[in-house]
C-alpha cells in the first residue's frame, strides 16, 4: 500500500535510515544526505522556480552515485527512498514531476520491480476505490500518463479500469452545472485525451474490433459529444472535447473506417438530432446551442489529430475528400460568422491549410488538376477571407491570418511547380492589391513579406516605388514599426541572395561590393531615419533597421559612416548608432579599429544635450557580444565621468536605458574578473599568485564596482530631486543584481554565476564591496519616507531582496515607533510610508518567533504565535481603536487616527509578505477582520450621509454631493460648537472638511482593495480541513462592497473599491460551488433592479452603479460563454430603449439614462476587452437613436456612449493624433466586421440628405442629431481599396455628395472628411471631375452652402490624393482646367468669404499644376482684395484674408511685393502678415528674409506703441525669429546681414522695451518676447550703458517664482545678447566686461531651473562661450549637456573673473545655509500642520549637489589669496565674519552625541529634508575656511587649522557611520585631494 505518512515524515525516516546505517559507504551516505536535504528544501519552498532548482540539484546528486553502489543498498533502505519520491510525485504532480520521474528511472535501474510495485500501488489507489474520481485523482492519472514512463507502462495494463472509472464520473459531472463548467470536467476530458493519444493500442479494440464497441467508451463518447454540443459552457473544455473525439477516431488502424467516422462527425452542422457512428460506437447527438463552438471544436479536433488517410478519405464517388468537401465549407462558414472566439476560428483555418499542404500529393492523385487555378472558387474564397480579416480588431487574428497567407502562397507555389505554371498570375494580382492599400494599413506589410520570395525585390520596388518613404512613415508610428522592420529585413535578405546569385558567376562577391549595392538602394533612406528629428523614427531605425543591415551586409558600416559629419545636426547620433551596432554585432574595441578621433567623437556624444545622442553613445560604450570582454581603462574612466553627469535626467526612458547600459557594463566587468580568477585558479593551486596584469585588471574592475556602489548613497538623502534618487536607486539595483550572489527565484535569466562567491571574497579581502553596512542600510531606510511612492518601493525592494534577513537590534524598535507615528498621520502618503515600513519590518524580523519591540504593544503573547501573527494582531487591535475613536469623535479620528493607514498596513503585511496569510489568518481572524471592515464601512458612510441609521437601510440611494458636503459641515460645526448650516456660502473646502472627506474616501477605497484581495487569496489557499470563509462570510463581504459602490458617490472610493470587487467576483465565479457563483450573479441582479427603479438626484455618470455591474461581468472567465455579460447588455439595451414617462423630471436620474451610462462603462472597461464588440452594432444604433431624445441627460449620456464605442471600434489614439486614421480600419474591413451597421448608417445619411432638399431646390435646415456623429465615425475610417466581394460601398457616396449643401458649417467640414474615407483611391480623380464639373459659372444660380461644401470636398480629396497617391499630371488636367475656369469664385463677384477661402484652398493645392497666366490673375485679384477698403464686416472675411496672405507669400516674389507695402496696410492685415511669418518659416534662408527684416525693423517703434498687445507680441516674436533664424535661439545666432536700425531709433525702441519690462506691462507672454527683442537689439547697439538695466531685468525674472515664459526668455536673452558680447572678448583675449559675473550668475541660476527648456537654453549660452574660448567655428551646432555647462561657467568665472568683487558672492549665493541650530529646532517642532505639503518653488534644485559642485571652485578661489591683495582682503573679511558661526555650528554637530545605537530623534533628523542640505553647506564653508587658514598666516589666529581639520574629520566619520553619506568632494577636500 502507498504509505499514509506525510512527505515530511517519510523524509525524516529516510534521513534517519541513512544516518544510522553503517553498511552504506561514507561517500554514498554523504551524497544521500545532501540529496534528501535538497528534497526537503523543495518540499518546504512555495516558489515554483525554487522547487525546480532544488529538484534539479537533487537529481544531479543522485546521478553522481553509481548504480552499482546503489545496488548494494538493501531493500529496507531503498524502499523508503522510492516511496518518498513517489509520494513527492503524487504531491507535486503539477510541478516538475518529470524530474522526479527521472530519479525514479535511475532507481529502477537498481531495482526495477520495487519501483514498478510502488507506482502500481499508486495507480490502484486511483482506480481501485469505490468513490468517484476526484480532480486530484484525475491530475495524478494525467501525470502518470504524460510525465512518467513507468506509470504509462503500468497504465497499459490498467487501461480498462481507468476507462470504466472515467465513464462512471461523466454522468455525475454533467448533472451539476458547477461541475460541468468547472475544472473537474476539463480534467476528465483531458484524461480521456491522454488515454486515447498515449494508449491507442489498448483503446482501438474497444472501438473498432467489436460490432457494438465498449459500453464504457460509448458512454464516454456520449458525454464528450454532449459537452461539445453545448451542455458545458466552458469553451476550453468544449474545444478539448472536440480534440478528444478526433483522437478517438485517430486510433483506427485503417483509414476507411476512420474516414467514415470523421464524415459522420461533420453532421455537427445539423440543427436537428443526429447519430454519430465511430466504429462499433453509436451515440445520439442533440444540438443545444448554435454558438459555433461545436463546429469549431470538431473541425479543430479533426485537423489537429487525424492522419492523412482520414483527411483525404471520400464518402462517396463524387471525389470530394474530407478536407475539401467536408471541412472547408465548415471552416469558411465559421470565418464569415462573427463569433467571440474569432482567434480560434482562424487558427483552424491555418490548420486546414497546413493539412492541405501536407496532403497535397494525395489530393492531386484524386483530382489530377491544380488545386488553385486562376478560375478557382476555392482560391477566391481563401483570398477574400484573408483580406477581410487582415485588419481584424480581435487580438491575434491578424497574425494568424498572416500565417494562413504564407501557407496559401506555399500551396500555390507547389501547385505551379507540379503543373508547370510559369506566369503565376496570383502573385501579380496580390502585389497589385497590396500596393493599392494605404501606407497606414498594417495589412499591407506582412503579406508583402510573404510574397517577396516569390516575386523578388526588383519587381516589388518597381511596382511600389514609394516603399522606402512608406517604411520611414511606418517606423515613426508605434504600431506599424514591427511590420515595417520585418519587411525591410526580408527585402535586404532577399536582395543579398539575388546579388550573390548575380555576382557569384566566377568567384564569391566581396562584402564591400555587396554593401555598395545595398547603399545604392537603401543608404539614403536609412541615414534619413537615423538623423531624423522624429524621436520614434530615430529609435526604431537604430533598434531594428540598422542591426539587420549590418547582419546582412557586414561591410555596410563604411558606406554609412562615410557621409556623416559629427558637427551636423543628427549625424552625431547616427555615428554612435552605427558604431554601437557594429560593436554589438561583431565585437572588438572600436577604439582599436578606428583612428584616435573615435574616442574624441564618443566623448563629444556623451556630453551632448540630446538624451538620444548620449544614450546611443552609452550603448556604444557598454555593448559587446561577449560578456567576458573586459572594459578598457579608457572606457572605465569615461564611465566614471559620464555617470555622475547623468543622474538627474527628467526622462524616464533615459533612466531605464542608463540602468540597462550600466548593467551590461557591470556584467562585462564581473564576467571578465571571474574569467581572470578562473584562469589563475590552477596556477594558484600550484602555489603561483596572480600575475601583475591580472591583479591590475581585477583592481580596475572591482574598484569601479565599489565606486559605483558608493555613488548612489550620497544622493539618497532628503532634499535631492526625485529624478536623481530614482536614477541612483536603479544603478544601485544594477550593482546588487550583478555583483552579489543573491539568487532571485522570480527570474529566469540574470542569476549570479555559480562561482560568484570567489570574486566577492577576493574583493572583500581588499576592503571593497561592503554593500550591506549599517550606514548604507540607514540611508535606504531613510528613503522609506520619501515623498514619492516609486522611491519608497524601490528602496524597500532593495532592503528586502539583498540586505541581511534581519535588521540590527537597535534599528528595529526605532523604526517601528516611526511607523506607528506615520500610520496615524492624516496625510495619505505618510500613512502609506508607515504601512510600507511595517511590511519591511515583518520581512526583516528574521527567524524570531517573538519580536520584543512589538510584544510590549499587546496585552498577551501566545507561545505558539509567529512574528506575523503578533504583528497582525497588533494591527487589528490598532484598527479597532481607530474605529472606536472615529465612532466617538470623527474629527479627532480624522486628525490623529484616520483608519486608512492601518488598513493599508494590514493589507501589505498579510498579502504581500510570503507565508503570512497561511500562518496568520484562520477563521477567527477572518471574522474579526470582516466584522471590523463592515462596521467601519457603515460608520464612514454614515458620516457622508449625516445619519448613521440612513446608511444601514436597504435603500441603495447614495447621498448627493450637496448632502455629503452638508453632512461634513454639520459634523465640523458640532465639534466646534457652531452652527454651520445652510447659511454658509463659502465655496472653498476648509482644512477640517478636507480631513474628514479624505479620511472617509481613502478608508473606503482601502477597504475595497483589501477585502477583495484578501478573499481572493484566501479562497486560493484555503485549507481543506478548516475553511477560511463560509458562505455567510462571503455574503457579508459582498454587502460591504455593495454598500460602498451604491451608497458612496466619491469617485476615488468607487474606483478603488472596484479593484478589490473585481477580484472578489472573479474568484467566486471561478469556483465549482454553485452557491458561491451565485453571489456575484445575485449582486448583478440587484444592481440591475436598482438601475431599473432608480430615481434620485442627477449625478455624474450614475455614480458607482455602473461600476458594480462592470466589475461582475468583467470577472467572468473569458473561456466561457459570459452569460452575465449577455444578460446585462440585453437588460440595459431594453431599459435604455424603453420610452420616457410622460411626467419625467430633468432634475432626477432616469433609469434609461443610468442604463446608457452603464453601457458606456461596459464599453470602456478594459477588463472586457473585445468581448463587447459582438454587441457593438446594437449599442451604436441605440446611442445614435437616443441622440434625438427630448431629455438632455439622455442625449448627453448617448453622446458619451457613442464616443467610447468609437474608440473601442477603431482603437484608442494617442494625445496628438486627433483626426488621424493611422489606427483605424478601412470601410470594407469595418463593415465586414460590423455588417449590421452598414444599412443603419446609410439610412441615417440618406434620411438627412433627403430632408435637405427643399421645394425650391434650396437646402433647408432640418436638425438630425445623429448626422454629425455618423459622419465623424466614417471620417475616422482608413481609406482602402474597393471591396471585392460584391458588397459595394458606393451607395454612401451619393448622400455624402448631397450633404455638401448642409446649412451647418461643421457638417459640411465633416462630410468632406467622410467622403475621402469612403471613396476608394482609384475613384479620386473621377469624383474630382464630378465635383469640379458641378461648380457654377457666374451667371448660374447657386447655393452658397452647397458651393462651399463642394469646394471643401474637392480640397479634402486633393489633399489626400496628392499627398498619398501622387497622381500623374495628365490625370488632373481636366480637374485643373475646370478649377481655373471658375476664377470668379475668388473675386468680388462671389460675395461669400467662406466660398472664396475654400476656392483659394483648392487653388493652393493645385498650384504646381496650374498655368502661369491663371496664377498671375489670382495674384492680381488677391492683391486688389487685400488693398481695397472694406465697408462692412463679413463672417469669414478675416479667414479669407489670412488664406490670401498664405497663398501670396508662398511665392517669394509676391511675398516681397506684399511686405513692401507693410507700413501702409490695415492693422488686421499687418497682424495676418506677422502671424504668417511667425508660423510658417518658409522664408528662412531665402531672399524674403531680408525683406521681412527690413520691414519689421522699420515699423518696430509703431508696433511697440500699438494698443493691441496681441499684435505687439506677435510682431516681436516674428522680429526675433527673422533676425535669428537659428532654431529656438538655443545657441547664439549672428543676426542676418542687414542694415541695423539707426542709432536713435534703436535706442528709443530699446527704451520702450526695457520700460515695458520694468513696468511689467502686457503679461508674461508679451514680456518674454519683449525681453528677447530687447536683447537682440542690445546685441546690435553695443550701448553698454543699457546693459546694467538689462542685467537687472534678468536677475528679476530668473527667480523660480517668475513665470516660466519669462525664465525661458532670460535664458534666450543670455544667448542673444550676453553670449555674443562675452564671446567677442574671449576670442580677442580681452578682459570681460564688468557685468560678466552677473551674466554668469544668471546662467548658473537658470541651469538649475525647474524647466528643462530653460536649462537647455542656458546650456546654449554656456556652449557658445565654450566654443568661443576654444576658438571653434561660429556655425558649429554642438550643444553641451546641462551638467557640463554648469561646471564650465564656474570654471570661466574662476579663470576670467576671479578678481571681480562679486566672484565670491556668486559662489556663495548658490550654497545652502549652514545654520544647523535652526534646523534642529525646526525638526523638533515639526508636526503635521496641514493635510497637504507645500511644494518648493523649484523642486529640481538640489542644494547638496550644488554645494559639492561649488566646493572645488571655492578652494581654487582660496588659492588666489596671495595673488591679489584686493581678493585677499575680501576673503579675509568673509573668514572673520563667518568663523564664529561656522565653529558654533560644528560644535552643535559634534554635540549630537551619536552613539552605537539608533536614536528616534536621530532617525527623524535623517528624514528631515533640510538637514542634509544644511550639513553640506556647513561642510563646504568649513572646508573653504580651512583652506584659507592654511594659506594665510594673517587668518591663522582666528582658528587653528589642524584642530579644525581634526574636528571636521571626527564629526564626518561619526556622521558617516550613522547614515549621513556626504558626496565624495567633501571627503576629498578634507584629505587634501581637491585642488
Amino acid at each position: 500500500m502507498v504509505p499514509v505518512q506525510s512527505v515530511e515524515d517519510q523524509m525524516k525516516a529516510v534521513l534517519d535510515c541513512v544516518v544510522t546505517e553503517d553498511k552504506i559507504p561514507t561517500d554514498v551516505s554523504t551524497t544521500l544526505k545532501l540529496f534528501i536535504n535538497k528534497l526537503d528544501e523543495c518540499s518546504r519552498s512555495n516558489i515554483k522556480r525554487c522547487k525546480e532548482r532544488s529538484l534539479e540539484e537533487a537529481g544531479q546528486l543522485l546521478r553522481k552515485i553509481p548504480v552499482k553502489q546503489l545496488q548494494c543498498l538493501e531493500e529496507r533502505l531503498l524502499l523508503p527512498l522510492i516511496r518518498l519520491l513517489v509520494a513527492m510525485q503524487m504531491q507535486m504532480f503539477n510541478i516538475a514531476s518529470r524530474k522526479l520521474d527521472q530519479m525514479l528511472q535511475h532507481l529502477a535501474e537498481v531495482n526495477r520491480l520495487l519501483v514498478f510495485r510502488e507506482i502500481q500501488h499508486c495507480l490502484c489507489t486511483i482506480v481501485g476505490k469505490d468513490q468517484a474520481l476526484s480532480i486530484g485523482d484525475l491530475q495524478r492519472a494525467c501525470m502518470f500518463l504524460e510525465d512518467s514512463s513507468i506509470g504509462r507502462e503500468l497504465w497499459r495494463e490498467a487501461c480498462p479500469s481507468l476507462i470504466d472509472k472515467v465513464a462512471e464520473l461523466f454522468p455525475i459531472i454533467l448533472e451539476q452545472e458547477g461541475l460541468r463548467n468547472g475544472p473537474l470536467c476539463y480534467q476528465a476530458v483531458k484524461v480521456c485525451l491522454q488515454v486515447f493519444q498515449l494508449l491507442p493500442g489498448e483503446v482501438a479494440p474497444l472501438v473498432w474490433e467489436k460490432e457494438q464497441g465498449s459500453l464504457a467508451v460509448q458512454s464516454i463518447l456520449q458525454s464528450l459529444m454532449d459537452i461539445i454540443l453545448g451542455q458545458c459552457s466552458n469553451r476550453d473544455t468544449r474545444l478539448l472535447a472536440g480534440t478528444t473525439v478526433a483522437m478517438l477516431i485517430n486510433t483506427v488502424l485503417e483509414g476507411g473506417e476512420g474516414g467514415a467516422a470523421a464524415w459522420s462527425l461533420l453532421q455537427v452542422t445539423h440543427s436537428e438530432p443526429w447519430q454519430l457512428c465511430v466504429g462499433g460506437l453509436q451515440v445520439q447527438c442533440s444540438p443545444r446551442s448554435q454558438d459555433g463552438v461545436d463546429r469549431l471544436a470538431v473541425s479543430r479536433g479533426l485537423l489537429t489529430c487525424c492522419r492523412r488517410g482520414i483527411l483525404v478519405s471520400q464518402v462517396d464517388t463524387t471525389g470530394a475528400c474530407l478536407l475539401l468537401g467536408g471541412l472547408f465549407p465548415l471552416v469558411s462558414a465559421l470565418c464569415e460568422e462573427k463569433l467571440d472566439c474569432h482567434y480560434y476560428v482562424f487558427e483552424v483555418l491555418t490548420l486546414w491549410l497546413k493539412s492541405v499542404k501536407e496532403c497535397l500529393a494525395e489530393i492531386w492523385e484524386v483530382t489530377s488538376a491544380p488545386l488553385l487555378p486562376d478560375d478557382s472558387s476555392l482560391r477566391q474564397q481563401l483570398i477574400q477571407v484573408i483580406w477581410d480579416n487582415a485588419e481584424s480588431p480581435v487580438e491575434g487574428v491578424s497574425e494568424v491570418v498572416r500565417s494562413a497567407f504564407c501557407l496559401l502562397l506555399e500551396i500555390y507555389e507547389m501547385d505551379c511547380q507540379r503543373f508547370g505554371d510559369t506566369q503565376k498570375n496570383l502573385h501579380i494580382s496580390l502585389l497589385h492589391h497590396i500596393t493599392k492599400l494605404p501606407w497606414e494599413a498594417k495589412a499591407k506589410y506582412f503579406p508583402l513579406c510573404s510574397l517577396l520570395p516569390y516575386v523578388g525585390t526588383d519587381m516589388v520596388l518597381e511596382q511600389y516605388s514609394e516603399l522606402p518613404n512608406h517604411l520611414l512613415k511606418c517606423m515613426s508610428t508605434n504600431h506599424l514599426s514591427p511590420c515595417a522592420s520585418e519587411l525591410y529585413k526580408c527585402l535586404i535578405q532577399k536582395q543579398r541572395c539575388e546579388l550573390c546569385e548575380e555576382l557569384a558567376q566566377d568567384a564569391p562577391p566581396l562584402e564591400l561590393d555587396l554593401a555598395n549595392q545595398w547603399a545604392r538602394r537603401w543608404r539614403t533612406t536609412l541615414l534619413e531615419a537615423l538623423t531624423s528629428d522624429v524621436t520614434l523614427l530615430q529609435n526604431n531605425s537604430s533598434s531594428h533597421l540598422l542591426p539587420w543591415t549590418l547582419r546582412v551586409f557586414p561591410a555596410a558600416v563604411e558606406p554609412l559612416l562615410a557621409p556623416l559629419d559629427p558637427a551636423s545636426p543628427g549625424h552625431l547620433h547616427a555615428w554612435a548608432c552605427v558604431m554601437s551596432a557594429r560593436r554589438a554585432t561583431y565585437g572588438g574595441s572600436p577604439w582599436a579599429l578606428e583612428s584616435g578621433s573615435a574616442l574624441e567623437t564618443l566623448r563629444l556624444a556623451l556630453g551632448c544635450v540630446d538624451d538620444r545622442v548620449r544614450l546611443a553613445a552609452l550603448n556604444l560604450l557598454c555593448c559587446s557580444p561577449k560578456t567576458k570582454e573586459a572594459p578598457t581603462p579608457e572606457e572605465l574612466s569615461t564611465m566614471r565621468t559620464f555617470i555622475p553627469q547623468n543622474l538627474n535626467s527628467e526622462s524616464s526612458p533615459f533612466r531605464q536605458h542608463l540602468q540597462a547600459g550600466v548593467k551590461r557594463f557591470l556584467v562585462r566587468i564581473r564576467d571578465s574578473c571571474l574569467a581572470h580568477l578562473r584562469g589563475q585558479k590552477g596556477k594558484r593551486d600550484g602555489g603561483v599568485s596572480l600575475t601583475k596584469e591580472t591583479e591590475m585588471a581585477l583592481d580596475q574592475g572591482v574598484g569601479f564596482v565599489d565606486w559605483l556602489s558608493q555613488l548612489p548613497l550620497s544622493y539618497l538623502a532628503p532634499g535631492h530631486s526625485y529624478q536623481r534618487k530614482k536614477t541612483v536607486l536603479l544603478l544601485l539595483s544594477a550593482v546588487l543584481e550583478t555583483c552579489t550572489d543573491t539568487w532571485s527565484p522570480d527570474k529566469k535569466k540574470g542569476q549570479p554565476p555559480v562561482n560568484m562567491a570567489s570574486l566577492i571574497n577576493w574583493a572583500r579581502l581588499r576592503g571593497w564591496w561592503d554593500f550591506f553596512s549599517r550606514s548604507k542600510q540607514l540611508v535606504l531606510i531613510g528613503c522609506l519616507e520619501d515623498s514619492t511612492n516609486e522611491i519608497r518601493e524601490l528602496s524597500a525592494g532593495l532592503l528586502v531582496r539583498f540586505f541581511p534577513p534581519s535588521f540590527l537590534e537597535d534599528i528595529t524598535p526605532v523604526l517601528f515607533g516611526r511607523a506607528e507615528l506615520l500610520l496615524c498621520s492624516p496625510r495619505v502618503p505618510e500613512a502609506q510610508m508607515g504601512a510600507l515600513i511595517m511590511k519591511v519590518l515583518l520581512h526583516k524580523s528574521g527567524g524570531q518567533s517573538h519580536v520584543p519591540w512589538l510584544d510590549s504593544r499587546i496585552n498577551y503573547v501566545s507561545s505558539g504565535d509567529s512574528k506575523a501573527a503578533t504583528l497582525v494582531r497588533y494591527l487589528l487591535k490598532e484598527l479597532e481603536q481607530h474605529y472606536l475613536i472615529a465612532k466617538d469623535d470623527m474629527m479627532l479620528a480624522a486628525r490623529t487616527k484616520p483608519i486608512h493607514g492601518i488598513l493599508t498596513a494590514l493589507e501589505r503585511c498579510i498579502l504581500e509578505v510570503p507565508n503570512t496569510l497561511c500562518d496568520v489568518v484562520d477563521h477567527r481572524v477572518t471574522i474579526e477582520i470582516l466584522v471590523l471592515l463592515e462596521r467601519i464601512t457603515l460608520l464612514l458612510l454614515g458620516v457622508l450621509y449625516g445619519d448613521q441609521d440612513a446608511c444601514g437601510d436597504e435603500k441603495d440611494i447614495p447621498p448627493t454631493f450637496c448632502d455629503m458636503g452638508n453632512a461634513i459641515t454639520s459634523l465640523i460645526g458640532q465639534v466646534a460648537g457652531e452652527d454651520q448650516g445652510e447659511g454658509d456660502e463659502c465655496v472653498l473646502l476648509s482644512e477640517e472638511h478636507s480631513l474628514v472627506l479624505t479620511c472617509c474616501w481613502v478608508s473606503l477605497k482601502e477597504i475595497g482593495i483589501f477585502l477583495g484581495s484578501l478573499v481572493e487569496r484566501m479562497l486560493a489557499q484555503a485549507k481543506q480541513t478548516e475553511p477560511f470563509l463560509t458562505l455567510e462570510d462571503l455574503k457579508r463581504a459582498s454587502k460591504v462592497f455593495k454598500n460602498i459602490l451604491l451608497k458612496c458617490r466619491h469617485w476615488g472610493a468607487v474606483e478603488g473599491c472596484c479593484v478589490g470587487f473585481t477580484r472578489f467576483c472573479a474568484c467566486l465565479l471561478s469556483s465549482s460551488d454553485p452557491e458561491l457563483r451565485d453571489i456575484p450573479a445575485h449582486m448583478l441582479k440587484q444592481g440591475l433592479e436598482v438601475l431599473q427603479s432608480r430615481c434620485t438626484s442627477v449625478t455624474r455618470r450614475a455614480a458607482g452603479l455602473p461600476m458594480l455591474i462592470l466589475c461582475v461581468v468583467s470577472a467572468e472567465e473569458a473561456s466561457k460563454a459570459r452569460p452575465l455579460l449577455a444578460h446585462s447588455i440585453h437588460t440595459l439595451l431594453d431599459t435604455a430603449r424603453s420610452p420616457l414617462p410622460q411626467d419625467w423630471d430633468q432634475t432626477l436620474d432616469l433609469p434609461q439614462v443610468c442604463a446608457v451610462h452603464t453601457l458606456q462603462a461596459l464599453v470602456r472597461g478594459s477588463g472586457l476587452g473585445v468581448a463587447v464588440l459582438q454587441y457593438a452594432p446594437a449599442v451604436a444604433i441605440l446611442s445614435l437613436t437616443l441622440l434625438s431624445s427630448p431629455c438632455w441627460a439622455m442625449r448627453n449620456a448617448a453622446l458619451q456612449l457613442y464616443s467610447s464605442l468609437c474608440s473601442r471600434l477603431l482603437g484608442q489614439r494617442s494625445g496628438g493624433e486627433e483626426g488621424s486614421t493611422q489606427h483605424g480600419m478601412s470601410p470594407p474591413a469595418f463593415f465586414t466586421h460590423y455588417p449590421a451597421l452598414q444599412p443603419f448608417l446609410l439610412g441615417e445619411l440618406r434620411g438627412a440628405a433627403e430632408d435637405l432638399q427643399g421645394p425650391s431646390g434650396e437646402a433647408r435646415l432640418r436638425l438630425h442629431p445623429s448626422l454629425y456623429p455618423v459622419l465623424t465615425l466614417l471620417a475616422k475610417l482608413q481609406r482602402g481599396v474597393q471591396d471585392q466581394t460584391g458588397r459595394t460601398l458606393s451607395d454612401f457616396l451619393i448622400p455624402l455628395l448631397q450633404l455638401a449643401a448642409s446649412p451647418i458649417y461643421s457638417v459640411r467640414i465633416m462630410t468632406s472628411k467622410a467622403l475621402v474615407a469612403m471613396t476608394p483611391p482609384c475613384q479620386y480623380v473621377s469624383t474630382l471631375l464630378r465635383l469640379t464639373g458641378e461648380l457654377p459659372e457666374p451667371q448660374d444660380p447657386s447655393c452658397h452652402n452647397r458651393l462651399h461644401g463642394q469646394l471643401l470636398q474637392i480640397r479634402a480629396i486633393l489633399d489626400r490624393g496628392l499627398c498619398t497617391q501622387r497622381p500623374p499630371p495628365d490625370a488632373l488636367c481636366d480637374v485643373v482646367d475646370r478649377v481655373e475656369s471658375r476664377l470668379w469664385l475668388v473675386t468680388g463677384a462671389q460675395h461669400c468669404p467662406l466660398v472664396r477661402g475654400a476656392y483659394l484652398g483648392v487653388a493652393g493645392l493645385l498650384r504646381g499644376f496650374c498655368s502661369q497666366g491663371f496664377l498671375r490673375q489670382m495674384r492680381d485679384v488677391l492683391l486688389s482684395e487685400l488693398h481695397s477698403p472694406h465697408q462692412r464686416l463679413q463672417v469669414g472675411s478675416a479667414s479669407f484674408h489670412q488664406n490670401a496672405i498664405h497663398f501670396l507669400c508662398a511665392e517669394p516674389r509676391w511675398a516681397c511685393q506684399v511686405w513692401g507695402s507693410f507700413s501702409t496696410e490695415s492693422s488686421d492685415l499687418r497682424l495676418s502678415l506677422v502671424s504668417w511669418a511667425a508660423e510658417r518659416r518658409r522664408w528662412s534662408g531665402t531672399s524674403m528674409q531680408q525683406v521681412l527684416q527690413t520691414a519689421l525693423q522699420a515699423n518696430l517703434k509703431e508696433a511697440l506703441l500699438d494698443q493691441s498687445v496681441e499684435y505687439s507680441r506677435t510682431y516681436l516674436t516674428t522680429l526675433v525669429a527673422v533676425m535669428t533664424p537659428g532654431a529656438d535661439h538655443t545657441l547664439s545666432q549672428e543676426p542676418s546681414p542687414s542694415p541695423p536700425l539707426e542709432g536713435p531709433v534703436l535706442l528709443e525702441c530699446v527704451e520702450l522695451l526695457l520700460g515695458a519690462l520694468e513696468g511689467h506691462r502686457g503679461g508674461p507672454e508679451f514680456l518674454s518676447q519683449a525681453l528677447c527683442a530687447a536683447s537682440l537689439l542690445l546685441s546690435q547697439s553695443l550701448q553698454t550703458s543699457l546693459f546694467p538695466r538689462w542685467c537687472s531685468l534678468l536677475e528679476v525674472h530668473r527667480v523660480p517664482e517668475a513665470p516660466e515664459a519669462l525664465r525661458r526668455s532670460c535664458a534666450g536673452a543670455l544667448c542673444l545678447a550676453g553670449a555674443p558680447l562675452l564671446s567677442m572678448a574671449l576670442r580677442d583675449h580681452t578682459p570681460l566686461p564688468v557685468f560678466s559675473t552677473r551674466l554668469i550668475n544668471t546662467g548658473l541660476y537658470l541651469l538649475q531651473d525647474e524647466s528643462q527648456q530653460v536649462r537647455i537654453k542656458a546650456a546654449g549660452f554656456a556652449s557658445t562661450l565654450c566654443q568661443a574660448r576654444r576658438g571653434g567655428g561660429e556655425r558649429s551646432m554642438y550643444l553641451m549637456q546641462v551638467n557640463q555647462a554648469l561646471p564650465f561657467l564656474l570654471e570661466l568665472l574662476l579663470e576670467e573673473c576671479w578678481d571681480s568683487p562679486d566672484a565670491l558672492e556668486v559662489l556663495l549665493c548658490h550654497m545652502p545655509q549652514s545654520d544647523l541650530s535652526s534646523v534642529l529646532r525646526e525638526a523638533r517642532d515639526t508636526g503635521c500642520a496641514s493635510l497637504y505639503e507645500q511644494d518648493e518653488a523649484n523642486v529640481f534644485a538640489e542644494p547638496s549637489v550644488m554645494s559639492a559642485c561649488l566646493l572645488p571652485y571655492l578652494l581654487q578661489l582660496a588659492e588666489k589669496y596671495p595673488a591679489s591683495s584686493v581678493v585677499g582682503e575680501r576673503l579675509g573679511v568673509w573668514a572673520r565674519e563667518n568663523v564664529t558661526d561656522l565653529l558654533e555650528n560644528l560644535r552643535v554637530c559634534k554635540d549630537l552625541q551619536l552613539g552605537d545605537t539608533l536614536d528616534p530623534a536621530w532617525l527623524a533628523l535623517l528624514m528631515d529634508s533640510s538637514f542634509h542640505g544644511t550639513l553640506c553647506g556647513l561642510w563646504a564653508r568649513a572646508a573653504f575656511l580651512l583652506r584659507l587658514l592654511e594659506i594665510s598666516d594673517d587668518l591663522r589666529p582666528l582658528c587653528d587649522p589642524e584642530s579644525l581639520r581634526k574636528n571636521i574629520q571626527e564629526v564626518h566619520c561619526v556622521l558617516r557611520q550613522n547614515g549621513v553619506q556626504m558626496p565624495a568632494a567633501f571627503t576629498a577636500a578634507l584629505t587634501g585631494d581637491l585642488p
